[in-house]
């Protein structure tokens, strides 16, 4: 490990700043908000995990979703801050006649198979305000792009991430879990 030097900051009176700043507004195509894992490495989390250890590490990191995989590195589905709240956590190991302890993400997360998501084609032609009114008319924070050509999960929108880069409120009533995403699929 090499030592690092600490400088002294009283002499510096500017922030560098991009010299032709991007004017992002509702009008900027769709993809320059959106989280592309070609370029960025989703956050996961694996199937068998604790559903109560995934609860404390995702407040702990303060991530509202993670995509979920099979001990192989499958895309599995995905489980959200809201699916480990302590009351869904009890619900479950109520009904599975369990104890909380036992539970595992699988157990709790949205499958694959329940998940809506955008085409990665259709994103393309798009303005990030298109996104926006989706993502409010299905009141959700996230959605899932997909690469139809490669059968790949591309990427993934949040409106945390949409608003903070349009400096902008985005209010989207959180009412319902990930899988009433309506898009169309290219």
């Amino acid at each position: 490990m090499k030592k690092l030097t600490l400088y002294p900051v009283s002499r510096i009176d500017q922030l560098a700043q991009p010299e032709a700043p991007v004017q992002l507004n509702l009008e900027s195509p769709a993809l320059e908000f959106f989280t592309d894992f070609s370029r960025s490495e989703p956050l996961v989390i694996d199937d068998s995990a604790s559903a109560v250890e995934a609860r404390e590490m995702m407040i702990k990191t303060h991530v509202r979703l993670k995509l979920v995989v099979s001990t192989g590195g499958d895309f599995a589905g995905v489980i959200s801050a809201d699916d480990l709240s302590e009351q869904n956590i009890l619900q479950r190991a109520i009904a599975m006649r369990a104890n909380r302890g036992d539970l595992r993400v699988r157990d709790l997360m949205t499958p694959k198979e329940e998940l809506l998501a955008l085409s990665i084609d259709e994103v393309s032609r798009v303005s990030i305000g298109d996104v926006v009114a989706m993502l409010k008319d299905n009141h959700q924070q996230h959605c899932l792009v997909l690469d139809p050509a490669t059968h790949k999960i591309r990427g993934i929108f949040s409106a945390s991430d949409i608003s903070r880069k349009l400096k902008l409120r985005i209010d989207i009533r959180d009412q319902s879990n990930f899988y009433k995403v309506f898009a169309a699929i290219g």
